[in-house]
């Protein structure tokens, strides 16, 4: 348990050299990635720690949002003296990624962000109905009911039922006060207009079967100075669970490339 002011988190620190943050989804922890963390701590000093209000971290009252939580994680990088951190994040993990390049941009050596995006603005009625729908089910059916609707969307294989008790017990576990302030936090956020300012590298990985599709990602990416994108393939929206091997080899292979000593000149596009 790390203290910053007001709260504690709950980190898990291994490897040794150039630091990375590892950030999970919304109603998650730091096991999202525990099929990549070993990996990539062969040649990284890997922190993965669990967002306010998730996980084993403190769950004060009041209002949440993806700017709070950027504040905690730069917090947290500034409590451990890290002054230049990789940054890698998951959905939700990925919002708190672009809030740091944004808002933090020293902090931030690199950015690769997994099935997430730059805003959750509801610009369409079905895109409203789809938040509106989240947060009542929420909140009638609380999370244990809602992670058994989910599970079967994020591994809906029939080898896959180890994956579905783990995600089923994992969003299951959540405090419900705690999960709805996160989940309402997030509606609405956006750095969309702010992308031009974001001048580190940017790896976009999306996977072929996520909520989202692969031309929205494209088109944020397009928006970034130095950004390239790589598809998952049989890959759902919790794609460090799925499909472990191809973010490995994805963000390891970024990261030689970042911190390599010709990046300055060729980028990474």
């Amino acid at each position: 348990m790390i203290r910053l002011d007001d709260l504690s988190l709950h980190l898990e620190e291994s490897g040794a050299g150039e630091p990375v943050l590892l950030l999970h989804g919304l109603g998650s922890s730091g096991r999202d990635w525990e099929f990549v963390a070993p990996g990539l701590a062969t040649h990284h000093r890997v922190l993965v720690p669990d967002v306010r209000g998730h996980g084993r971290s403190d769950k004060p009252e009041g209002p949440y949002g993806v700017p709070l939580f950027a504040r905690d994680m730069a917090a947290l990088c500034a409590r451990l003296g890290l002054t230049r951190v990789h940054v890698v994040g998951l959905s939700m993990g990925g919002m708190i990624g672009f809030q740091l390049a944004v808002e933090r941009p020293a902090l931030v050596r690199s950015l690769t962000v997994i099935n997430s995006g730059p805003d959750m603005v509801a610009r369409t009625p079905g895109m409203r109905l789809m938040f509106a729908t989240r947060m009542l089910l929420l909140k009638t059916l609380g999370p244990r009911m809602l992670a058994r609707l989910i599970a079967p969307k994020l591994f809906p294989k029939p080898e896959q039922a180890e994956l579905r008790r783990r995600v089923e017990e994992s969003i299951g576990a959540n405090e419900p006060d705690a999960y709805q302030r996160a989940t309402r936090g997030l509606v609405g956020w956006s750095v969309l207009e702010r992308l031009k300012e974001i001048s580190c590298p940017v790896l976009v990985l999306a996977s072929d079967h996520d909520y989202t599709p692969l031309s929205a990602k494209k088109a944020y990416a397009s928006l970034l100075a130095d950004a390239r994108l790589l598809e998952l393939r049989d890959s759902r929206h919790a794609a460090p669970i799925d499909q472990p091997g191809q973010i490995l080899e994805a963000v390891k292979g970024f990261f030689a490339e970042v911190e390599g000593p010709a990046h300055g000149e060729r980028g990474v596009g």
